[in-house]
């Protein structure tokens, strides 16, 4: 696989978590992401070069554009409120 088509596979994945963090509901969710696929696909057999290049960079800039200020994190991933929440007791504790 093509490193271009490793990074538009990144951008498409990036898409769909960035609408995730705006609509953490699945079901309100499911539409807007059928929407960024329809985008995806839309431009999927597009062989200029220059066209690919300029469809990349606008991705690039409303991926920027929409950045969630508070996005959605894992509970137990790092920055999430449970992560390492044990950690103290884990250290202190003998027996």
């Amino acid at each position: 696989m093509t490193a271009h088509k490793n990074y538009v596979r990144s951008l498409y994945k990036k898409a769909l978590y960035t609408s995730l963090d705006w609509y953490p509901n699945r079901m309100q969710w499911r539409s807007i992401a059928l929407q960024i696929r329809a985008e995806f696909e839309a431009n999927r057999g597009e062989t200029s070069p220059v066209r690919i290049q300029q469809l990349v960079r606008e991705t690039e800039d409303v991926l920027k554009e929409y950045r969630h200020p508070l996005p959605y994190k894992y509970m137990t991933a790092p920055g999430g409120t449970k992560y390492e929440r044990n950690k103290w007791f884990e250290d202190n504790m003998t027996c």
